[in-house]
Formats: structure tokens, sequence, C-alpha cells
């Protein structure tokens, strides 16, 4: 048995010395108390593992017992002691949460079995509580990197969403944009976060397992069905299924998974009753990707309009240049800590190569350039020479592209012919800050900067 600490409240001294000396002989603490007043006042003090309580006591009794521990902790472990008769008493207290009762006069050992379920009941609830703690700290909204005002707007549309009924919500972006930390975030900061989160990577299940794999099967309805298998939206149930790159899920899984959407019910392979599920379903996928699908007729637009009914995007890191550096920061926090390494900053000559830098693998690219850093380098701070040889030769290569303009022989102004470029590209951008310092290979803040040197502002 689970080493334990058990109180026993019972009126009768034969149970309760009975009872301390076999679950001490297991190795449990044991704790007495002869009426519910007294177990009450030792649970406060001392916060037992399981309770063991008699139902009929002198005093306020075993059911305004069992409610009292209940207000103080709804989680504790409580076995009833009821006697020969008073089912009825029992089952009443099975519906106030007490988790199993014995009737006297009861075998030491078959109570001793009992209690070892409850005593691993418990220790398995408190790691759970800890698990989902744990993951509610790790994928907490606050933890998403992004002060620029496109993610500011995106975290605020995840919040409220996740607050919400919605069932349905389709996060789009590029790869590695952070589709997979937004959607578990959007689950471990709803209502149904006490509820199980399913992965599903759609690319990684083979086309011919895939509506097994999803709705599960009954016995015999292929060669190796020998028994019957749930599928994963009946272990999701109550909770968030992710369904990561819907895209690849063929035609007619499509059918199946618009039922359940639609109708919250769906048949497994081979079966014919329905069952029924509450769960959200939370998908990712490329936008062009998908909507590319619905034109050429490979994923169905019912479905994918259904999906999309609360559609979260999250724009590329290109377009929001502020969160380079904080993200780059970021991971540098952490990865100090699983290297013990002491990277305390980024040169400004480091910065500036970063903030011009495309990132066309987005924050996910970030983190693996930051990671290889704090591995291979010791250093204090982050100078140019320590960044990959892409991002230092892209500055060279948008230098070289940008260097075609002929100089008229009575000569230009470089001044004007700079303002009139930054005009041009705020034109061309549709005054899009971002968009239009990507069109002149420089950082958002260095046009900021320069719009105001040339009162464009």
């Amino acid at each position: 048995m689970i080493q334990s600490k058990i109180l026993v409240i019972d009126d009768e001294e034969f149970i309760t010395r009975s009872l301390k000396q076999h679950l001490e002989k297991e190795g449990c603490e044991v704790l007495t108390a002869e009426t519910g007043e007294e177990g009450i006042e030792i649970f406060k003090a001392d916060v037992p593992d399981i309770i063991i309580l008699d139902l009929n006591m002198p005093g306020i009794g075993g059911i305004e017992t069992l409610k009292s521990l209940k207000n103080l902790d709804k989680d504790i472990i409580v076995i009833i002691i009821t006697a020969h008769g008073d089912i009825e008493t029992a089952v009443s207290a099975i519906k106030l949460g007490a988790y199993d009762f014995v009737e006297k006069p009861f075998e030491l050992n078959r109570i001793s079995v009992l209690i070892k379920k409850a005593v691993e009941t418990f220790h398995l609830k408190r790691e759970v509580s800890y698990f989902r703690g744990e993951k509610f700290e790790t994928y907490n909204f606050s933890n998403i990197v992004g002060q620029s005002e496109p993610m500011q707007k995106v975290l605020t549309l995840a919040k409220k969403v996740s607050a919400s009924d919605a069932n349905t919500i389709l996060i789009q972006g590029e790869s590695g944009t952070g589709k997979s930390l937004l959607a578990r975030a959007i689950h471990y900061n709803s209502p149904r976060a006490s509820d199980p989160f399913v992965e599903v990577t759609c690319t990684a299940i083979p086309e011919a397992l895939i509506e097994s794999e999803l709705f599960g099967y009954e016995k015999g309805a292929f060669t190796d069905a020998k028994v019957a298998k749930k599928g994963l939206f009946e272990y999701a149930s109550g909770g968030t299924i992710y369904l990561d790159e819907i895209g690849d899920i063929k035609l007619a899984t499509q059918a199946k998974l618009l039922r359940a959407l639609e109708e919250k019910t769906f048949k497994r392979v081979g079966g014919l009753k329905d069952i029924r599920v509450n769960v959200r379903i939370v998908s990712t996928t490329n936008k062009k990707d998908l909507e590319g699908a619905v034109k050429d007729g490979s994923f169905r637009a019912d479905l994918y309009y259904r999906l999309k009914v609360f559609p979260v995007f999250i724009p590329p890191l290109r377009e929001r240049v502020e969160d380079i550096i904080p993200l780059a920061l970021h991971h540098i926090s952490k990865f100090n800590k699983e290297f013990k390494k002491n990277v305390q900053s980024i040169s400004k000559e480091a910065q500036n190569l970063l903030l011009n830098y495309p990132w066309y693998g987005n924050a996910r690219e970030v983190r693996n350039v930051v990671e290889r850093i704090c591995i291979l380098e010791d250093t204090d701070i982050i100078y140019p020479e320590h960044l990959p040889s892409e991002i230092i030769d892209h500055l060279d290569e948008v230098s070289e592209s940008s260097s075609s303009i002929d100089l008229p022989s009575d000569g230009l102004s470089l001044k004007n012919v700079e303002r009139d470029l930054i005009a041009q590209a705020l034109k061309k951008a549709d005054g899009n800050q971002t968009k239009a310092a990507k069109l002149l290979g420089i950082s958002r803040d260095a046009l900021r900067y320069k719009m105001q040197k040339f009162g464009l502002l």
C-alpha cells in the first residue's frame, strides 16, 4: 500500500483500534476521532489523505460530517462505514461525494484493498492536479511572446474565443508561427481545461486508418478488429480535440467529421449506434493550402465554413518585426537555464541583422537559431559573428538588389531620393508600415525614424 495518512472517524473503539493496528502494519499513519466534530478539527490541523467515516455517530452524524469535510476539501477521499440495512443512507453519501462504502462487519483485508485503491486514486488526482497546473503555467496566454499590435489582436481574440462556448476554432498561419502553442493556450485557459486535450497530427496517420483513429471501430469491423476500440473523439469528450493540418483529411472522413460537428454524434467504423460527444475542435492549417483545397474540390466547402466559425489568423513574423527581439530574448532566457549558459543580451549590430532578416521559418526559426547559438557559443553578448551565415549574408543581398539606380550625369539629391522611396513604399503597402519596411529592406523602427525625419508621419 502507498504510505499515506488516514483519519478514522468512528465512535466504536474496537473498530478504530483494529483499523489503526492493521493499517499501521501496512505502513500508513493513522489518526482517530470518536465524533464528527473531533474529526473535522483533526482534518483541519493534519490534512489526511483518506478518511474512513462511520455514518452512525453521536453528535452531528456521518452525513453532516461528510458535507463539512467536502466543503473544506471537495477532493478529499472519504470511505463510509455503514451498518447492515442502512444502504440507502450510504448511497446518499456516495451522491454527496463519498468514494465508496463498506458494511459492518467487514474483513480487514477487504477494507485494505478498498483503501489501497482509494489511496492510489488520491495520489493520481494529486498528480493530475499538479500536471494540469503545470500545463496551465506553460500554456498561459501571458507566456506567448507578442507585443506587436497584430499579435496583441490575435491574443485578444483567442482569449475571448477560449472563454466562450465556441465548438469550432480554425487557427491559420504559416508554418512556425505558433499555431500549436495558441491551440493549447485556448484549451488550458478555457472552462474545458480540466478535461482532455487530444492532439491529432493528420499528416502522420495513414489515409486508410484516419477514420478509425478519429471515431473508433466495432468488433469485426475489419479483419484485425478483434475487439471494439474507442476513437480519439470519445477520449476527448468534454475537452478539446486538436486537428493539426486538417487539410490532409480525405473527403470520406470529412463527411463524417462534418456530421460530428453539426449533430455532435458519429458512428464507429462498422457500427450502427450513434455515439454522442461534447468536444471542442481546434483545427490548424496553412491558410492558402486550405482555401486552395476548397477551390480544387479536395476539401469540402461546407466543412471549411463550419470549421471557420471562429477563425484566428497568426501573421508571419516578418509582418510583426517588433516581436523578433523579444522572441529571441525569451528563448535566450529559456536556453540559458537548459544549457547552463549566461547570455545576457544581443548587440545593436546583431539586432539590426535579426530585424532585417525575413524569417520565413517564423518563430520556430528564431528558436532554432537561438538554441544553436546557446549550444555552440560561450559568450555573454550575441554579436554578428555568432549569427548563422544566412542572416549575415541577407543584408548584403538586400544592399546589392537595391543598388540598381542609375545616377544621372547632373547628379541628384540623396535626401529626396530616400524620401521618395519611402513615400512610394508606404503607398504600395497601403500605409502598412511593416510591409513598407519589408519593401525597403529595413526594420519598422528604422522606417518610422526616417518617416519622422522626412515629415511623413
